[in-house]
């Protein structure tokens, strides 16, 4: 690297290449506050020490005024911890071969790193940026640390690249109208962070972790590839969480091929503590989203192409009989609970997918939520879902409901149990039309053979059609069988009219009762129906 050095005495050297006297020279030059200018000079680690001991005011710590290290080279680590910077900084295009240490330091001026190199992990705890943090086309090789950092100006974080674990755990970002876009190879931990403008987030990244994050005014979360945890966060405002379909705007994803390989889908995993009357989520993958524990979940808008987890598929033996789920969306919280019901295997990459996936308290019922709390998420999700206008899927949710309250043997009554059951039999809840079509025509058929054994009298005068052909002269006569009286009788009943026929005493009840559950069957399977074409 060439060398445009530092300023001693009239000329310019390279650290490397000084005399020692020289380099005392210019060390003694040095005073707290003043102004250093290293652009392209190769910096070792015992130098910059020696540089910033010359530096230190009456605290004990290093204070700078201007500082250039534009192109500097850093060998070593280099640990600037708790320096203060008084005037404006730069490190356009610097590298750092090794570790990076910032721990504490305040910028009161700008603060530049367009086009930094960090080889190793990056540290910049608990650092205080007054004027603007601008961080354009860095790549952190290792990890990089913001925790509890303070962004009182603007920070300007664009196409940056974390190849490790980007750490803003309790930061603060007090102007930033944008962070972003990121792209990460691991983790994106905002956890705890405060965003106190309207602000643009845009992350690709393994992960997102929005742990009791707080936004105090608008924001717009938009993410490619993560799994998402927002448990605990504090939305004070509307916040919009949704996927991003395509590649970010100057965005380095070329070298992320791994992120890829899992699709740019979002996928959250838990809201759990969120007040989500301000939460939007689109285009989101919620299977495996745990909701107990959120608040106001019937004001949580879900728009787009959002799915829900599904089920076992295939077919299991119930007793001697072989049966399959009934096909729906379903929370994650009962996916949980019917595994530790059932008492399946824990979770692993081997699990089948006829069974029911298992939590992570598994197989412990007390920390896993129960069919009475599972229910109420299912009502409130509903209420959201309609207000949506998302019918068919509100119909799922009434259905899951359903599935609990009946399930729920310490909130929900037996008889009420018992109710829900018959309900569930005949109709799916109502919402199975298949089901209740099944179950009219068994009951048209049994009404029929009733009517037939028992129900039409024997000694029954058979009607006649009577008429005189005009070419023979002969009399035709048309004799309406039993079964043809029974089916008329069933078919009336279907909608509720009177046969007119004349019955025994327990053909007339087989008809009454026939007048009563076979239009309650039809009506049930037109229901299911409109549920699921209704808009």
């Amino acid at each position: 690297m060439g060398c445009r050095g530092i300023y001693v005495t009239g000329h310019t050297a390279c650290l490397a290449h000084l005399e020692q006297a020289g380099l005392n020279a210019y060390l003694d030059t040095l005073h707290p506050g003043a102004d250093i200018d290293h652009r392209g000079t190769h910096i070792e680690a015992h130098r910059l020490n020696q540089i910033l001991d010359k530096l230190r005011d009456t605290t004990g710590q290093p204070n700078l005024g201007d500082a250039r290290f534009d192109g500097a080279a850093f060998s070593g680590y280099a640990r600037f911890g708790r320096v203060t910077f008084t005037g404006q900084t730069s490190f356009r295009r610097a590298t750092f071969s090794r570790y990076a240490w910032f721990d504490g330091v305040t910028f009161t001026g700008d603060a530049l790193f367009g086009g930094v190199t960090f080889t190793g992990d990056a540290r910049f705890d608990r650092a205080a940026f007054t004027g603007d943090a601008v961080f354009v086309g860095v790549a952190f090789s290792g990890d990089a640390r913001f925790d509890r950092a303070a962004f009182t100006g603007n920070a300007v974080f664009v196409g940056v690249a974390f190849s490790g674990d980007a750490l803003f755990g309790g930061a603060r970002f007090e102007a930033a109208s944008r962070l972003g876009p990121l792209v990460c190879g691991g983790t994106v931990d905002l956890s705890g962070a405060v965003f106190g403008v309207p602000v643009m987030v845009e992350v690709a990244a393994a992960q997102v972790l929005l742990l009791r994050t707080r936004w105090e005014s608008t924001a717009a979360l938009r993410l490619r590839y993560a799994e998402v945890d927002l448990a605990g966060a504090v939305l004070e405002y509307p916040v919009t969480l949704a996927a991003e379909p395509t590649p970010f705007p100057d965005a380095p994803e070329d070298w992320a091929d791994e992120l890829a390989s899992a699709g740019p889908g979002v996928r959250i995993s838990s809201v759990s503590g969120v007040d989500a009357a301000h939460l939007t989520l689109i285009d989101v993958d919620l299977t495996s989203c745990r909701f107990a524990g959120a608040v106001h979940l019937d004001q949580l808008r879900i728009d787009g192409r959002t799915t829900f987890d599904r089920p076992p598929a295939g077919w299991h033996r119930r007793g001697p009989l072989p049966v399959r789920w009934s096909r729906r969306r379903v929370l994650a919280e009962e996916q949980h609970w019917r595994a530790a019901v059932t008492g399946g295997a824990g979770p692993g990459p081997g699990l089948a997918a006829t069974s029911w996936r298992p939590g992570p308290h598994h197989p412990g019922l007390t920390r896993t939520p129960g069919p009475e709390t599972i229910a109420a998420l299912y009502r409130q999700l509903r209420k959201a879902l309609e207000d949506g206008k998302n019918e068919p899927g509100a119909a799922d949710f009434y259905y899951g409901e359903c599935e609990m309250r009946r399930h729920d043997t310490t909130g929900t009554a037996r008889a009420e149990r018992w109710l829900l059951a018959v309900y569930w039999a005949v109709s799916g809840y109502g919402l199975r039309a298949s089901r209740a079509l099944a179950w009219l025509g068994a009951a048209m058929a049994a009404t029929v053979v009733a009517l037939m054994l028992w129900g039409i009298p024997a000694d029954d005068p058979k009607p006649t059609t009577a008429g005189r052909q005009v070419e023979t002269g002969r009399q035709l006569a048309l004799t309406t069988d039993r079964f043809e009286k029974a089916l008329r009788v069933v078919i009336n009943s279907t909608v509720f009219r009177s046969s007119g026929q004349n019955l025994t005493t327990t053909g007339t009840y087989t008809e009454m009762t026939s007048r009563f559950t076979e239009p309650v069957l039809l009506t049930l399977a037109v229901l299911a129906v409109r549920a699921r074409v209704k808009r």
